[in-house]
């Protein structure tokens, strides 16, 4: 009898399960720890500590839905309750019968179904008494084989008489799939259910022999201290059984197959097959098997053969590059004109470019910006502070954890064999026992060569001619000469202050009011107030300093508006100091009143250029010259030069005669913590000696550079660009340059140049001529 019309419908609280399932008269333990399963619990045991159990389709559903759940499952009781710390419920339940869910009820604060009973059918007849017996037999021999289920368990077995009973306790006692053991338990006809149960143990014991015979033959092979060999072995004896090749074979064709499909060239191709072949050889788990996979992998992850499209538009570039940058012509137009090349010779080598520049003036980013005008996938490499060949060539695949160099991994990551490949601070290597990296980087950077570069992991040739490799560098100097001599040095000197205040507000305005969530409208900064930033907060050659005020003034404009003090900011000269605080630098000239003694100078450094105060004061003694500041030797042997050229023209100075004798001479650059050294302050230095031993001042709107001779000659200097806009920036209209750097003036932007007075000179008295206050009749 499959239920009568008696069955009994009842309400009672659902537990589902997760990877367990529980048959009637099973003993279990369950851990119950999900807050509905705990409500569910805690109700059972107020009514008749009677539950139902029934399982969830997916073990990993946290808070499953009708659809998540079985129909039927089981009704159990409660024997035992103990509470665990967590909140964890365990306890102890016992099925009593089989029910199909009809209806759900509610679903908070626990699942509450309404559940139809199923009524077992008690009638044996011969059939059943025999289903009954074929079960029992085959049980006993599923216990003699398995060997994991205890004898005394078939006595227990063997007394049972009815049949749903047998059914369900023999059922428990397997290790079956949970999909098997919910269609026993959804099997509500005995007889049904016995012959379900017949077949699932007659497939067992089929398993059971099959492993026993696969046992068999294994321990025949195996010598009993090689455990490890065994396992080996039975992992072949089962492949074999399965009718799987073996796991060599398999990946072997595996690696072939994916040699053919990546469309290697032929020397490659030749390679990687023999390196197959070599693994196929080696036992599995030999380290020189890891060593040729990896090695494979990287062979097959190359773009030998894959290239982005240039896009070779000129109009649109350029629209590009003047959207992320402004300024830089030299630098953009070298761009432009790569592309016009290219679009008329499609096989040209990538030219090496290296951007020379002070910090912030946007050489990193410009490179990304080209990337993104040519459509190419871009890569930047940092090489400050790498001193290993191994980074730039890689390790030889003797070593343990070898791996390609990070050129080869960049073209790797960047999936095509012609990116934008940026190294940046290339100025900055260094070099120790393994190896100095920039000779390495020759071969790289070299476009006559690396159509062939060799990384000693790859060990054969990748072509790199097709990469536009771009390289930054703070100063020219530092850059090995044989390195520098394959590249084409671009040189980024520095914003003037209108070119600043553009900048900072068509893009660093609008980008750090994204960045700090604000909205145009909230925050206004007038341009007056840009050039006071520019003025009396930063001296730079570019523009971080700038970006970090101008943060420092969104940081504060946003704590207001979130606060409710405002909702709309503005900014103007008078109110910056509120944001800001005090000025941390005096704009104007260097020196507020012509002084005696003290001239102005200006300096290279590595930030762009500066303006330098040089000091001169005469004392009684005894001809002693002393040199303060932290003076390099150069910048010492300029200041004799000057002291001797003003001894030689002590006549027609109109100094006293054997002051060399009478007097000491302090020469003192200030702030004496900063290192300086460097030719071009000869002729200031011996300006301060003149005005100091004549008495006459030296005019405060003048600044100079140039070399000093002891004849007086003055020679040219470097870096005439730099040290204009330090001048321009600090207020100064009459700059003294030496003659021979006339042809650097044409690098100074027009707007600056219209602002500046440039006297030429080639004679040390040209420059004091225009640089002393002029004697009153």
């Amino acid at each position: 009898m499959k239920g009568t019309a008696e069955s009994p419908l009842r309400t009672i609280p659902l537990l589902p399960l997760r990877g367990v399932l529980v048959f009637p008269y099973m003993v279990i333990h369950l851990d119950v720890g999900r807050e509905r399963s705990v409500k569910a619990i805690d109700q059972a045991m107020i009514e008749d500590r009677q539950i139902f159990l029934v399982m969830q389709k997916e073990a990993q559903t946290d808070e499953p839905t009708e659809e998540d759940i079985y129909r039927i499952g089981t009704i159990a009781e409660i024997k035992q309750l103990l509470k665990l710390p967590g909140g964890t419920i365990r306890v102890l339940v016992e099925g009593v019968k089989r029910a199909r869910i009809k209806k759900y009820l509610a679903y908070d604060p626990y699942i509450k179904v309404e559940v139809e009973e199923h009524v077992e059918d008690t009638e044996i007849t011969p059939e059943i008494e025999a289903l009954m017996r074929n079960l029992v037999n085959h049980f006993e021999q599923y216990v003699k084989v398995s060997k994991k289920i205890p004898p005394e368990t078939v006595v227990s077995v063997v007394t049972l008489e009815e049949p749903a009973r047998l059914a369900d306790v023999i059922a428990s006692h397997l290790a079956l799939k949970l999909t098997d053991r919910q269609a026993v338990l959804e099997a509500l006809d005995v007889k049904e259910r016995l012959e379900l149960l017949a077949r699932i143990l007659s497939k067992e014991m089929e398993i059971l022999e099959l492993e026993r015979k696969i046992n068999m033959r294994v321990r025949k092979q195996m010598e009993k201290t090689q455990k490890e060999y065994y396992l080996r072995e039975q992992l072949k004896a089962i492949q074999k059984e399965l009718g799987e090749k073996d796991e060599r074979v398999a990946e072997g064709e595996e690696l072939r197959e994916r040699i053919r499909k990546a469309k290697l060239p032929k020397d490659i191709r030749q390679k990687a097959l023999k390196e197959v072949e070599r693994l196929e050889k080696m036992p599995p788990m030999v380290a020189e098997a890891t060593v040729v996979r990896n090695y494979l992998d990287w062979l097959l992850a190359l773009p030998w053969n894959k290239e982005t499209r240039d896009r070779l538009d000129i109009g649109v570039a350029e629209e590009i590059l003047d959207e992320d940058h402004y300024g830089l012509r030299e630098v953009k137009d070298r761009i432009l004109e790569y592309l016009a090349i290219r679009k008329l010779a499609k096989k040209m080598k990538g030219p090496i470019l290296c951007f020379v520049g002070p910090p912030g003036v946007g050489k990193t980013s410009l490179a990304k910006s080209i990337a993104r005008a040519l459509q190419r996938k871009f890569v930047r490499m940092s090489l400050g502070g790498v001193r290993d060949e191994a980074e730039i060539r890689g390790h030889r695949r003797t070593y343990v954890g070898a791996m390609p160099g990070r050129i080869i991994q960049g073209i790797r990551q960047a999936g095509s064999k012609n990116p934008v490949f940026l190294l940046d601070e290339i100025d900055k290597m260094s070099m120790d026992f393994r190896g100095d990296p920039s000779a390495a980087l020759l071969e790289v950077l070299d476009p006559e060569q690396n159509s062939s570069f060799s990384d000693h992991y790859i060990e054969v040739p990748f072509d790199l001619s097709k990469v536009l490799f771009i390289t930054t560098a703070n100063v020219q100097y530092s850059i090995p000469r044989p390195l520098l001599d394959r590249m084409e040095v671009i040189y980024i000197s520095g914003y003037t202050e209108e070119e600043k205040v553009k900048i900072a507000q068509n893009y660093l305005l609008p980008k750090q009011l994204k960045e700090h969530g604000l909205k145009s409208k909230q925050l206004q900064l007038s341009e007056n107030a840009i050039r006071r930033i520019i003025r009396e907060y930063t001296r730079e050659a570019g523009v971080r300093n700038l970006e970090r005020q101008i943060a420092t003034i969104c940081r504060k404009t946003a704590r207001d508006i979130v606060a409710g003090k405002t909702e709309r900011v503005t900014v103007n000269m008078k109110n910056l100091e509120s944001f800001l605080g005090i000025p941390r630098y005096r704009y104007g000239a260097a020196e507020k009143e012509n002084e005696v003694g003290v001239a102005t100078g200006l300096a290279w450094t590595q930030t762009g250029g500066d303006v330098l105060s040089v000091e001169a004061t005469i004392l009684k003694g005894k001809g002693g010259l002393t040199l303060t500041g932290k003076l390099g030797e150069v910048m010492k042997e300029s200041a004799q030069a000057g002291f001797s050229y003003i001894r030689s023209k002590a006549g027609d100075l109109n100094i006293e005669e054997g002051f060399h004798e009478k007097y000491d001479i302090h020469i003192h650059v200030p702030e004496g913590a900063i290192p300086k050294d460097g030719p071009s302050a000869g002729i200031t230095m011996a300006t301060a000696l003149a005005s100091a031993l004549t008495g006459r001042p030296v005019r405060r709107d003048v600044a100079m550079t140039g070399e000093i001779t002891l004849r007086g000659r003055v020679l040219p200097v470097g870096g005439i660009k730099e040290k204009v806009l330090a001048a321009h920036r600090a207020g100064i209209k009459t700059i003294i340059l030496p003659r021979e750097n006339e042809k650097q003036l044409e690098e100074i932007p027009p707007h600056v140049r219209r602002k500046l007075r440039f006297v030429l000179v080639e004679h040390m008295d040209e420059v004091l001529s225009t640089a002393l206050v002029q004697e009153e009749a």
